[in-house]
């Protein structure tokens, strides 16, 4: 990268995995030289020689350092000068070493890689990157358990978060999804409850089942998504592993401003493995950082995961033709009637060289979308466009898109400016539209303008049209063979007993109400473990 003027400009070609100042030390590494970095004393006391390059200990601001072991004292034994300059400089800033952390997806790793198109999907989207096969577009991919705290266990029963950032010619494009196809909830409006539920309670700090399933007793569209998480699906210990899915219904336009729906699936090439709730509970104790290490122990081996993106497309006025709402981020499509395209296929192959400054930093955002690419009515999708870079900007700054892993490969030019932590200019002196000093720059792209659709209906808070709670959880169980039925009902089983007697009756019926036996046969595990 490179700066001119106020402008800030960026190569495409630019290697962002070491995107770092070079210095010309031009250093002279003799024997003499050696000799004195092994006598240095205790207080790391150096030459005046020394002190001339850049090897020299400093402050914050660049003033050369005198010593690093002791500080500045009165006399031997103290007591310790406030005008010891180096000390609060020091502690100052290790105060502030940590930001907040993610509210959720805070437990996670992540790589670089590149995404290569398989075919042109010119057809249906004017997105460049997917426009023309062989197109190769670097990426970042995050993975994340989602309630866990940093530290927590990986291999915890619980979603797993599946974020790529392509960083495409026409700016960044973010595909943020879960290893589950589904979620708990359909409107964004529930979704701090729900993350409520499941946090540690505000007195005790301890997570409680019986909060959850409180919450969740009053919630049957969750019942999908409990037939996913309490299977083997819940627990896994290797991101390579894992499938990935947008949950969400998005939108695709072409360069005729035809819209469809499109919905994602991230298809692993290593082959999709979980484990059972008992390893799982084993390696939360015998190694908590399971899949964070498998992930980046196979990068510096060169065995780099690959992942096969595959989409599903539906025309606009199909969605009322159907037996559910195909925008109920609840439901899937069924792939008989919306098969499943393969379009591309992603490789991991670079690990961070630093971990905070391009993972823990990374922020991603279903609102970070590029031309050809848009959003659709699914309710939980439009509260998450305003929820992520709201809490971006709470955890990062006002500034995070300027940071490394967030910056697009192309030219930001608007009248953004200023704020907590400005990194670079994105605007000149002329900052306001329209204007005459500066030819009335920068010019608007009319033709990425967005799609006419036309949308009435009377204002009020409503449930959707055909929620149809049940039928795709029985389907799913059904789906299970023997084995996973009987790891499902025990795991979830252990769950539930945990709950009050009135919120496991109303799962239950939840249950029942997508397949008898399935409902029955937790009934029955809960009472047969209630005799003990």
């Amino acid at each position: 990268m490179y700066y001119n003027g106020n402008n800030y400009y960026q190569n495409n070609n630019t290697n962002r995995a070491k995107d770092v100042r070079k210095i010309n030390c031009n250093e002279k590494n003799t024997s003499q030289e050696n000799k004195e970095f092994d006598n240095l004393s205790t207080s790391n006391e150096v030459s005046k020689e020394r002190c001339s390059n850049n090897t020299t200990y400093t402050t914050s601001w660049g003033k050369a350092i005198d010593g690093d072991a002791n500080s500045l004292t009165v006399g031997t034994n103290g007591p310790v000068l406030l005008q010891d300059l180096h000390l609060l400089d020091k502690l100052s800033r290790f105060d502030r070493e940590r930001i907040p952390e993610r509210v959720v997806h805070a437990n996670g790793t992540g790589a670089f890689g590149v995404f290569k198109c398989y075919r042109s999907m010119e057809k249906y989207t004017m997105a460049s990157f997917l426009n023309t096969q062989g197109k190769e577009t670097p990426v970042l991919a995050r993975f994340s358990t989602v309630i866990g705290s940093k530290g927590s266990a990986d291999t915890a029963r619980d979603p797993r978060g599946f974020a790529v950032k392509f960083y495409t010619e026409d700016g960044n494009y973010d595909l943020v999804g879960n290893n589950i196809p589904v979620f708990f909830i359909r409107d964004a409006i529930k979704f701090p409850d729900l993350i409520h539920s499941l946090k540690p309670t505000p007195d005790t700090n301890i997570q409680s089942d019986e909060r959850f399933w409180d919450f969740i007793s009053f919630t049957p569209e969750a019942t999908h998504m409990l037939i996913w998480l309490y299977s083997d699906n819940g627990t896994i210990k290797s991101y390579r592993h894992t499938n990935g899915f947008s949950v969400n219904t998005y939108s695709w336009i072409n360069r005729e401003g035809k819209v469809c729906y499109v919905k994602y699936h991230w298809k692993t090439m290593q082959g999709l493995k979980t484990i059972d709730r008992v390893e799982a509970e084993f390696l939360a104790g015998a190694n908590p950082n399971v899949a964070k290490e498998d992930l980046l122990n196979a990068i510096n081996r060169g065995e780099y995961p690959r992942y096969e993106l595959n989409v599903q497309l539906m025309e606009r006025d199909m969605a009322d033709k159907l037996s559910y709402n195909p925008l109920d981020a609840t439901k899937v499509w069924d792939e008989k009637d919306f098969p499943l395209i393969p379009i591309g296929m992603m490789t991991l192959n670079k690990n961070p060289y630093d971990f905070y400054l391009q993972i823990e930093q990374a922020a991603f955002s279903p609102a970070h979308i590029v031309n050809g690419i848009g959003v659709s009515e699914d309710k939980l999708l439009q509260g998450r466009l305003f929820s992520y870079n709201d809490t971006h900007m709470h955890r990062l700054g006002t500034n995070f898109m300027q940071l490394q892993s967030n910056r697009p490969y192309m030219k930001v030019n608007n009248h953004q400016a200023d704020g907590q932590a400005e990194y670079y200019k994105t605007t000149n002196e002329i900052n306001y539209s329209p204007n005459a000093l500066n030819n009335n720059q920068p010019y608007v792209c009319l033709e990425n303008s967005e799609p006419v659709i036309n949308v009435e209906g009377t204002i009020k808070r409503a449930t959707i049209d055909k929620t149809d709670d049940f039928t795709q959880a029985g389907e799913k169980y059904r789906s299970f063979n023997q084995n996973e039925r009987k790891n499902f009902i025990e795991n979830i089983s252990l769950s539930l007993i945990k709950a009050k007697p009135q919120a496991q009756k109303r799962v239950i019926e939840f249950l029942k109400n997508a397949d008898n036996s399935m409902g029955t046969a937790v009934e029955n595990a809960i009472k047969n473990m209630d005799r003990y």
